[in-house]
């Protein structure tokens, strides 16, 4: 049996060097700062802030940077707390109770090792951007949960995602903070002789070298590679700077030592997976790793790329052709030329299963074709993203029908302990019975919210509120000022938001097809909807990835209509949206917009996590609204496509303002002698019912598991 320096012990090391600067009452803090599952436990949060609620804030919620910080006066001053000793304690003993749990094997020959290019676990570990990166952080907590023999792979990029910034005309400016490795929770793994365990990887015309991190997510390990080490080129290191670099060489780089480097890194762990899941095709040389150490009497080298497939399973999660990446050849041999030559593959051989048709000498090589090739399932994120996958990839299948195209489906899901508020948790403690979330993809168990006083679930949904707008407020002025705003209009928003007042929100990534400008298509009629004794108010976020100008445009745009309606303080954009601000967001807005050109969204999941917390979707049917609309649990907009794309926009902005005026509107301020909005909580409850069981992680990963994990015999 092969040893395995998984670095588990790296993290247990790290725990002990914490733990020795901690007054002996509060050493347990040592060992759940090193792990993620706080950040999910009930109470978890809460620990860190009793200790210094500003403290923790200004150290990023990472709790090892934290209590590094701490003056040692600050933690002796905790030691003596009786109520911080209490809660330390029954967050150890849910913690040490859930580590406890034996291991579920998924697979008979090993773990199932999950390869993403990003990973959203929490803010305090930046390899994130979005979508992507947070469900698959998603997916590991509930590996955990679950007890699942599973790994993720990823890079540890110094610098992170990019920051945002706007400026006074509401264009966007990028900045980037760099890590300190030495204050993650994270450990390097050593080998056997004690020393960093290094992956090489041929890159350009040197072999890059990297080191392994180890992050605990809860019970399930998450591997991360560094290339900042002093025997590379300042080039090499480059490549775990940023997450989703502008350079087409540098981001290839990375994709070369996620997919190659990270098959090689468990191999040097002594950790052979039963099965690669590739989370969308920037990982998909590892098919290519994996198949070049197959003997060559084993076959030619395209036998050898056939029998890699049971080994690999892929998920796209994308139709834009932005996240289905193409390079030149020239492009694609100019970095990845000696990594392919090194492993004894044909450059012939890998261009043509890296294109749509392999016979032509001319079209571009991508990850996607080359994933869907060396995998033994494909799937999309939603059941319609399915059906556009199986019409986008059927040219891989020549004599195939779009139909018949191999490609399932397998819709998104959220993470519930993550993204439900405690205010909502709380109040679904006292119905839904003990230990409910590890039921929560049981139908009949949320069948019991129709048993919630109508009192009860609006005194709720008016807390979470509350919430966002005291976050609203106090983000708002800092923004407002860092920009260079006069300083009585910074102020102003310290009134910004009525909490009587009927909250929208918009939070994703900003690109041109989610159509953020179709909320400012008429703003005369947008004014009324806001400017009424019944009003309403908007709170919008999200960022462009430095490249793309025409989605900064439409976030500039925002700032000029919104100054062109004279409504500044009913119409907020909140800066650097990211893992911090989300849970207040999507737990406070009463309504959740989405507004896509449709079939553009493949999923899409913050409009899930809104509805765990009793928000309201009003959304385009398309992604995973299209499936999870039922005619009571939301609002829909018609998701069939036009030819005109400004025809289309005409008619889904009149849907949109429609619905508003004369459907959520009304419903939110309908109200009842004690002034509940009592047909407002019946959607409430339809929306719980219908769509919390449905789009949890705890579905998604019951269907990986049965129907794209299990063997194939």
């Amino acid at each position: 049996m092969t040893t395995r320096f998984d670095g588990s012990r790296d993290v247990r090391r790290a725990t002990a060097r914490l733990a020795r600067r901690l007054p002996e009452p509060l050493e347990d803090l040592a060992w759940i700062s090193y792990n993620y599952l706080w950040s999910w436990t009930p109470r978890g949060e809460d620990l860190f802030r009793l200790i210094d609620d500003h403290r923790f804030t200004m150290a990023g919620e990472n709790p090892v940077r934290f209590l590094s910080n701490l003056p040692e006066r600050d933690l002796l001053r905790a030691s003596t707390s009786p109520e911080i000793l209490e809660v330390l304690a029954g967050v150890a003993r849910t913690m040490e109770a859930e580590l406890a749990r034996p291991t579920t094997a998924v697979l008979d020959g090993g773990p199932v090792a999950f390869f993403c290019a990003e990973f959203g676990v929490h803010q305090s570990l930046p390899v994130y951007s979005g979508g992507l990166g947070v469900l698959a952080g998603d997916y590991l907590k509930e590996t955990s949960d679950q007890a699942l023999d599973v790994v993720g792979m990823g890079l540890l990029y110094r610098r992170g995602y990019v920051h945002q910034r706007m400026d006074l005309t509401g264009w966007q400016h990028e900045y980037w903070l760099e890590a300190n490795t030495g204050q993650l929770p994270a450990a390097r793994v050593r080998g056997a002789n004690g020393l960093p365990i290094k992956v090489r990887v041929p890159i350009w015309d040197g072999d890059l070298v990297a080191h392994v991190w180890r992050v605990n997510v809860g019970r399930t390990p998450l591997y991360l590679l560094d290339a900042e080490l002093p025997e590379n080129s300042p080039l090499e290191r480059w490549v775990t700077a940023r997450l989703y670099e502008g350079s087409h060489d540098v981001r290839l780089a990375q994709y070369a030592l996620l997919g190659i480097g990270g098959v090689r890194a468990l191999d040097a762990m002594g950790i052979t997976p039963g099965l690669v899941h590739l989370n969308e095709g920037h990982p998909a040389l590892a098919s290519l790793e994996i198949a070049s150490r197959l003997p060559r009497e084993d076959g030619t080298r395209d036998e050898r790329l056939d029998a890699v497939r049971e080994r690999f399973a892929f998920t796209t999660h994308t139709p834009v052709p932005a996240g289905n990446e193409t390079y030149t050849p020239d492009e694609f041999f100019s970095v990845l030329g000696h990594t392919i030559d090194s492993m004894g593959l044909s450059r012939e051989q890998v261009s043509a299963v890296s294109r749509i048709d392999p016979t032509s000498l001319d079209e571009p090589l991508g990850f996607s074709p080359l994933a869907i090739r060396s995998s033994r399932s494909t799937n999309g994120v939603s059941a319609r993203h399915g059906e556009v996958a199986r019409d986008m990839w059927q040219p891989l299948f020549p004599g195939t029908s779009a139909a018949d195209v191999p490609i399932t489906s397998v819709t998104n899901g959220v993470h519930l302990p993550t993204w439900m508020s405690p205010t909502m948790r709380g109040l679904l403690d006292g119905f839904l019975g003990p230990d409910w979330e590890r039921h929560a993809n049981d139908p009949a168990m949320w069948a019991h919210v129709d048993e919630i006083a109508d009192v009860d679930l609006w005194a709720a949904r008016t807390a979470m509120r509350q919430r966002l707008i005291d976050m609203v407020r106090s983000r708002t002025v800092v923004d407002r000022l860092a920009r260079g705003e006069d300083v009585d209009f910074a102020a102003s928003a310290e009134s910004a938001f009525d909490p009587a007042y009927l909250t929208i929100g918009f939070a994703r990534r900003l690109a041109t097809y989610k159509r953020l400008d179709l909320l400012f298509h008429d703003t005369e009629r947008l004014a009324t909807i806001i400017d009424h004794e019944q009003g309403a108010q908007f709170v919008i976020a999200g960022k462009a990835h430095p490249n793309d100008d025409g989605a900064k445009t439409v976030a500039r745009n925002v700032f000029t209509l919104n100054r062109s309606l004279d409504l500044p303080n009913t119409v907020v954009f909140l800066e650097d949206y990211d893992m911090t601000v989300a849970p207040t967001l999507v737990a406070g807005c009463d309504v959740w917009l989405n507004l896509p050109r449709p079939p553009m969204e493949a999923s899409g999941t913050s409009g899930m996590k809104a509805a765990m917390n009793g928000c309201l979707n009003l959304s385009v049917l398309d992604g995973w609204w299209s499936e999870g609309y039922n005619g009571q649990n939301g609002w829909a907009i018609d998701g069939t496509t036009l030819e005109d794309p400004a025809a289309q926009d005409e008619r889904d902005a009149t849907a949109l303002y429609d619905l508003l005026e004369h459907e959520v509107r009304p419903t939110f301020f309908a109200r009842d002698a004690n002034g509940i909005p009592v047909a407002w909580i019946a959607m409430i409850r339809a929306s719980l019912r219908s769509l919390a069981p449905t789009y949890s992680t705890a579905r998604m990963l019951a269907d990986y598991r049965q129907r794209i994990y299990r063997p194939t015999r």
